[in-house]
């Protein structure tokens, strides 16, 4: 089975910082990125200052990737696949667009990928002079794994806690981050990097974020793998890494990212895994007990 090209989505209103985000992406990538852009509007004026020696960019212009151009998404994203071959695609949505369409466009009509992440910026300082949230806003909130609330230097830490608070009452469950220019270390949004790192801190207040791995000469029980997996604990932000199974040969590509698991297959002869996430350290024991039990 060929395995499958992640693909991350990111979404946010108009001028939130969705093309900040992005050209931080693309800074100093790890592996081959490939951009699926879809500005409104005619001109393309952020495509020229997004190209790099290994990324590929593809511009829907014209009207909202999940919905009036769905065909011609789905056969933009078959076309990079094709032509690029990329590591992960990276998809920068409209600001007008419904995410969990996107999402459903994703996951329903395109097998060749799986989604890796939805990332949701929300504008700060917007949301303070215009409190009131639309239904694309609520739906680009709702379908977030990650939200950064972004442009936090420009509001007051009391206005920060109400764009929080108004956040979490769409989506009580994402990673949230608090930003300036989207300055977040971008190796925590996505699940194709598992070598081991420094984690950064928040400069916003919140909690530091750790990490701890695990790796296994022994194959586990996938039975018991899934089931420890299916029940890691809130502060469990993402999970990725290679584990092998003792009911099949090879190994699997494993990703977690706030409560979504996939697996694939990958060659891999050991297990090694990679946890992260904030306060983690409280629960690693248990984890690592849990990991353990799951060894043959």
């Amino acid at each position: 089975m060929e395995q499958r090209t992640p693909i991350a989505l990111i979404t946010g209103s108009l001028g939130s910082g969705k093309t900040t985000l992005l050209r931080r992406i693309l800074q100093n990538p790890v592996r081959r990125i490939a951009v699926l852009m879809n500005e409104f509007g005619e001109l393309a004026v952020d495509s020229r200052v997004i190209r790099g020696e290994n990324v590929e960019i593809v511009e829907l212009a014209g009207g909202c990737v999940c919905c009036s151009l769905t065909g011609e998404f789905e056969a933009a994203v078959r076309e990079i696949l094709e032509k690029a071959r990329p590591d992960i695609i990276v998809v920068e949505a409209t600001g007008l667009a419904e995410a969990d369409a996107l999402v459903f466009e994703v996951e329903g009509n395109l097998p060749e990928v799986r989604l890796d992440c939805v990332i949701c910026i929300v504008d700060a300082y917007l949301s303070v002079r215009y409190p009131h949230v639309g239904y694309t806003s609520r739906t680009q909130i709702s379908a977030a794994d990650i939200l950064l609330i972004n442009k936090v230097d420009l509001v007051t830490t009391d206005e920060i806690r109400e764009v929080e608070a108004q956040a979490r009452r769409y989506n009580r469950t994402a990673m949230l981050f608090k930003t300036v220019g989207c300055g977040v270390d971008t190796s925590l949004l996505f699940g194709i990097e598992t070598a081991r790192r420094p984690l950064p801190a928040n400069l916003y207040g919140d909690p530091e974020f750790q990490s701890f791995t695990y790796e296994s000469e022994s194959p586990l029980s996938e039975r018991r793998f899934r089931e420890t997996v299916a029940h890691l604990p809130p502060s469990v932000f993402r999970a990725k890494g290679f584990v092998c199974f003792r009911e099949e040969e090879g190994g699997r590509l494993f990703n977690f990212v706030m409560g979504r698991v996939d697996l694939e297959p990958f060659e891999a002869d050991r297990t090694e895994l990679v946890f992260i996430g904030r306060r983690i350290e409280e629960d690693r024991e248990a984890i690592l007990q849990l990991l353990k039990a799951c060894e043959a």
